[in-house]
């Protein structure tokens, strides 16, 4: 493989360690409260209802998702299972939107802090989805120093601060211009 091809460790367990927490705390969200996520599948009206009570294998998913991610015999498995479920969740917010249901909770973080679904969940999935494709890149064969360790933790750290601030402040945008259009 052409070294242009071959992806910086560093880099490729930062993006896969980043994915691998981010697919684990949307599993815990949604297996801390199985039924509040029940109503979100559901409210989405895209299965049958009798599919809805299946709904916490999303959450098996996820986790199995996380796990495949971070072991370096399934980490092809794991991206694709990543970029599986992103595209999944962004065609159920697509359909949504075009039908008009905005006030739907995208049911992509607490389900108590409820974030309805918007244009703008399509451009984070969009851009996670960028980040998964690029963890399909082989690694270099380097071996990891120290160094590279503590980076490799602080760039997860960072990008997972980096999300749940990102996903707070689209929540509150969401609710903010829900709230002006009702105003209206």
């Amino acid at each position: 493989m052409t070294a242009a091809l071959l992806a910086d460790p560093v880099i490729d367990l930062v993006l896969r360690g980043a994915l691998a927490a981010l697919f684990a705390a949307a599993a815990l969200h949604k297996l801390r409260d199985v039924a509040a996520f029940r109503d979100v599948v559901r409210a989405y009206r895209l299965l049958p209802d009798a599919a809805v009570g299946a709904a916490p294998a999303i959450a098996v998913g996820e986790l199995g998702v996380a796990a495949a991610l971070l072991a370096p015999p399934t980490r092809t498995t794991g991206v694709l299972g990543a970029l599986a479920l992103l595209a999944v969740y962004t065609i159920a917010i697509a359909v949504n939107l075009g039908r008009g249901r905005r006030t739907i909770d995208c049911g992509c973080g607490p389900l108590g802090a409820r974030q309805p679904i918007s244009e703008r969940l399509l451009a984070r999935n969009a851009s996670l989805m960028v980040a998964a494709a690029f963890a399909m890149r082989t690694p270099a064969a380097r071996g990891l120093v120290w160094i590279d360790w503590v980076t490799i933790a602080g760039g997860v750290g960072a990008l997972s601060c980096a999300w749940s601030a990102a996903h707070s402040l689209a929540g509150a945008a969401a609710i903010r211009a829900r709230g002006a259009e009702v105003a209206r």
